[in-house]
């Protein structure tokens, strides 16, 4: 007993970092959550058995702004002698030897302030987690280390309405009392920040690998309807990424669960994948913004990131780099060639326009942009898989993921693979595309040229005015055959068409036009609407054929610009739009009000109607996304209540920084109207 005579708390706001990994190896965590949906709060028991590798004086748990009730290691209780101590954040100070399977014990509360949020949809709460790197000891107590690997077993206790989703297979739920337990077991090791949970009133649909593995797709069960656009191609990108990457999916069955309010597009959760349900869409909206590329990307990242993990941010692109492209080559299974290379071009064009602004950096740098470790990152993947062949590549994948396989990884681990398959020197490429901040742009371009799509955009990037010629030189093609490509060349259509209506002057514009409206091609009819802001009335019928496209995008664009150009024909346009949304941020419906109210002799009996509707998307209930088109037209219209500005004072709290940084910045603008600035102060000091 003598050997636990102190324990040392520390209270800086910084993070204590956990002991090394190679001194104690914290092996399994058991804990048990109680989740007050009443308090937003969390009472928990988590158990961890570790092991002693060496002498040292002192074990560490990273657990920030908790309430430790109770601890105790091993026989050893009630270490903690002061009540209610918060921010437990340090170390356990003692004579530790070397010993196996010792058990820390921790009982806690705490009301989480970051990494587990507690929010609002309909008549209802969810609750769910984004542990980010580091932050999952703001609501469990744990190892920040993502060194630290650890098997996690979760029985999560909440109301008996909600469904609870966790890492790892669902053994069982009992039931009592008005409550559920769901008791969740891992079988493997997962770095701390892959730990989550989600609750929620979900229904879901459970498909099966070719493999077996069963996969579990979650859903409000008001968008039934929308689980089929929503997660079409899941089985086969799933079927494909087990076959490419040469390693089976490493976890006991796959979940993804739809958000209200998510922080990211989607995170990497181990065998759960949290998404925003931003991406929940019908089947008009699947043309325009589709989960497919977010669905494979948090998919790859169960091999690539969860299954081995990178040591520190210096090999980021470890995960990154290879979920996007892993998520190129399932979508290229979907889309083709010409959609690979496409995209392909595009993350060309991000990184030199980056490398332009001048913030290129190399890709070992750890604090390189997303778009250096995403895009840059599967660029190398493309170029060094040329490079080697196909044959050696996937050699190479599939015994780094197999020898480092539940553990954490630097990148020379993947380049000595590579090399041993390949038997080739990759010094010299390693300095280039991994050391070096400089884009290879020729070697980039050069590798496009394989492909007819990307090597004519980029034909197109180099000579802007090709198509317009209309002579017979071999060195041009005139544009009407430009418009007449197999609609797979659509992106070379777009770029053809984006460039003809900047400069109405050329003398096939009025061709380009009338052939792209004939077209039945979205994208193509879609550029139209984006890019035509003020339509010639020769074209007037054709452009307001577009309100009847299967685009919100498209109807959103036309709508607008129709009414702005023809302003007699406001009515019609109004009257024909009235009953479309749009996504799930109401884009068509938060412009449709607007424009009914700009609009003076638009059905004046329910102006009021309108309005009121308008505002009642700025309520909390709804996601942010919509609250954030209703209080950027009421901002456009001067249009304010004090509902909504209370709404808006609101706004300026949440969780989601992009949104309280527009709520605070429209707040500071209106506090300067006359109009609300005493109603503003007055809210503000209530809250």
């Amino acid at each position: 007993m003598r050997y636990y005579l102190l324990l040392l708390f520390t209270f800086f706001s910084c993070l204590v970092s956990a002991q090394q990994t190679d001194v104690v190896d914290f092996k399994r965590a058991e804990a048990t959550l109680y989740v007050d949906l009443s308090k937003f709060e969390i009472r928990g028991t988590i158990v961890y058995t570790f092991d002693i590798l060496k002498d040292t004086k002192y074990v560490s748990i990273d657990s920030k702004n908790l309430t430790i009730d109770y601890l105790k290691i091993n026989e050893i209780e009630n270490l903690i002698n002061l009540p209610n101590m918060k921010k437990f954040d340090g170390q356990i100070l003692g004579n530790f030897k070397i010993s196996k399977d010792n058990k820390l014990t921790l009982n806690y509360h705490v009301k989480p302030q970051k990494a587990l949020y507690f929010t609002e949809k309909e008549n209802s709460y969810q609750v769910w987690t984004q542990g980010q790197g580091k932050y999952t000891s703001n609501w469990l107590p744990s190892i920040d280390d993502m060194n630290d690997k650890i098997e996690f077993d979760l029985s999560i206790i909440a109301d008996e309405d909600y469904y609870v989703i966790s890492n790892g297979k669902l053994l069982n739920i009992e039931e009592n009392n008005g409550f559920k337990t769901w008791h969740y077991d891992m079988q493997q090791p997962m770095s701390s920040y892959l730990v989550a949970l989600a609750i929620g009133k979900y229904d879901k649909k459970e498909i099966t690998s070719k493999s077996g593995i069963p996969i579990q797709l979650y859903y409000y069960p008001e968008d039934s309807a929308k689980v089929k656009p929503t997660y079409r191609y899941t089985k086969q990108m799933f079927d494909f990424l087990e076959e490419e990457i040469g390693v089976p999916y490493p976890w006991q069955n796959y979940k993804q669960v739809p958000i209200k309010d998510f922080l990211y597009s989607g995170m990497e959760n181990t065998s759960c994948t949290i998404f925003s349900d931003d991406f929940m869409i019908d089947e008009v909206g699947f043309v325009d913004k589709n989960y497919v590329n977010v669905n494979a990307h948090e998919l790859a990242h169960q091999w690539f990131g969860d299954l081995v993990t990178e040591t520190s941010g210096t090999h980021h692109w470890l995960q990154e780099g290879f979920a996007t492209y892993y998520a190129l080559l399932a979508e290229r299974d979907i889309f083709g060639d010409d959609y690979y290379y496409w995209q392909l071009y595009q993350y060309l064009k991000e990184l030199e326009a980056q490398e332009q602004a001048g913030q290129s950096t190399a890709l070992l740098d750890p604090k390189s942009s997303s778009t250096t470790f995403y895009k840059k990152g599967a660029w190398v993947l493309h170029i060094l898989r040329e490079k080697v062949g196909d044959k050696a590549f996937k050699t190479a994948v599939k015994r780094y993921l197999n020898k480092h396989a539940y553990g954490n990884v630097e990148t020379n681990d993947f380049i000595i693979e590579v090399e041993k398959a390949s038997k080739m020197d990759l010094s010299n490429f390693v300095q280039v595309w991994l050391k070096n901040k400089a884009l290879p742009i020729n070697e980039m371009k050069t590798a496009l040229q394989s492909n007819e799509t990307s090597e004519f955009l980029l034909t197109i990037e180099e000579h802007p005015y090709l198509t317009y010629r209309t002579d017979d030189d071999d060195n041009y093609i005139p544009s009407s055959l430009v418009m007449q490509l197999p609609e797979g060349f659509y992106p070379i259509q777009v770029a053809v068409l984006k460039e003809a209506l900047s400069k109405p002057e050329y003398p096939t514009y009025n061709d380009l036009l009338k052939e792209a409206f004939a077209s039945k091609n979205l994208h193509l009819r879609q550029t139209l609407a984006l890019n035509m802001s003020e339509i010639p009335e020769d074209f007037q019928q054709d452009y307001e054929t577009l309100l009847k496209d299967q685009s919100y995008v498209t109807n959103e664009a036309a709508l607008y610009n129709l009414w702005a150009n023809f302003p007699r024909k406001r009515n019609e346009y109004l009257e024909q739009t009235q009953s479309v949304f749009g996504f799930n941020d109401y884009n068509v419906r938060t412009l449709w009000l607007t424009l009914a109210l700009a609009t003076p002799e638009f059905q004046t009996e329910k102006k009021q109607d309108f309005f009121e509707e308008l505002v009642s998307y700025t309520n909390p209930k709804h996601p942010f996304s919509l609250r954030q088109n209703a209080f950027g037209y009421l901002s456009s219209i001067g249009m304010f209540n004090e509902e909504a500005l209370k709404n808006l004072v609101e706004a300026t709290k949440h969780h989601n920084w992009r949104f309280k940084n527009f709520a605070k910045t429209t707040l500071e603008n209106l506090s300067e109207d006359d109009r609300y600035r005493s109603i503003i102060s007055n809210l503000q000091e209530e809250n």
